[in-house]
């Protein structure tokens, strides 16, 4: 017999399925922490009232691959470095309440200085220095976030063009699909193979079409990923994002569509294709960069 565990937040339902809760299958500890979040839900502009949700960027990559001699998040990008552009999107979504930066340790000073103070971005509340890997920096930033903290989005500091409409249905991906996280991404369109490390011979061919390409920002509860970070020392050096740390612990991740325009500056075709969309931007809004 179906019956209802949690309160009416604009028509989500938290409810009892032969006896077992949903927030038992997931790593929510208890019913009533599952309808206390969704009760906090405004969904009539998807603003989680009575909640805070930090941001942190992983900027921490020095940008071997982008040949720039330093941070590719310092970069510039139409007249204003690659993180100004990152960290704007969140300064002016009214769904972040701050925002944490993890930076390479070298460059801490030099971010404070030319992109927060620079571009007056008052919900930075702290710059840390980043780690030997990108899940210790997210580690480091972790530990900076404000107590009051609820929700946690990371987001890399080299994908500066994601579209402002997808975070609002990723924090509505969050909340319905009674999940321990949400990752952005996109079905893979090309033919994956899977090679050997050294020989270069295909070893397998992958079903693509179960395939996705994970993009940011992750959306989380703050305890399971702090959990997730906990949990995983030994993996930590190897992984490429936190949702894969979550996914170790047992946790449920949702997948939400992401945006092809949501890309991760990584070479020198890459900023040219990023000034290309900014300016496109720039042509179909109005709107100066």
């Amino acid at each position: 017999m179906n019956q209802a565990a949690g309160g009416d937040a604009g028509g989500f339902f938290v409810r009892r399925i032969s006896g077992e809760s949903a927030c038992q299958r997931i790593l929510w500890t208890t019913e009533a922490d599952v309808a206390d979040f969704c009760l906090k839900l405004d969904t009539r502009n998807w603003k989680l009232t009575g909640m805070e949700i930090g941001v942190i960027i992983a900027a921490g990559g020095i940008g071997s691959r982008m040949q720039a001699g330093g941070s590719k998040q310092l970069l510039s990008l139409m007249g204003k470095p690659v993180l100004a552009h990152t960290v704007s999107l969140f300064q002016e979504l009214d769904v972040a309440n701050e925002i944490i930066i993890a930076i390479d340790p070298g460059d801490v000073t030099r971010c404070r200085q030319e992109v927060v103070e620079n571009f007056g971005f008052s919900k930075v509340t702290a710059v840390v220095p980043g780690g030997e890997n990108r899940a210790e920096s997210v580690g480091n930033a972790l530990a900076a976030l404000s107590l009051s903290v609820d929700v946690v989005l990371v987001h890399d500091g080299a994908r500066p063009l994601l579209p402002a409409d997808l975070l609002r249905r990723g924090i509505r991906d969050f909340v319905d699909g009674s999940c321990d996280g949400v990752v952005f991404g996109l079905p893979v369109t090309d033919t994956i193979k899977e090679v050997g490390i050294n020989s270069r011979l295909v070893t397998r061919t992958p079903d693509r079409s179960r395939l996705w390409a994970a993009q940011t920002p992750q959306i989380f509860k703050r305890d399971i990923l702090e959990k997730a970070h906990r949990a995983a020392t030994e993996a930590l050096a190897q992984a490429t994002d936190d949702a894969s740390l979550v996914e170790r612990i047992g946790g449920w991740i949702r997948m939400s569509p992401g945006s092809r325009e949501n890309i991760k500056l990584t070479d020198p075709f890459d900023l040219l294709l990023a000034e290309a969309i900014l300016r496109q931007r720039e042509e179909s809004e109005g709107v100066t960069t």
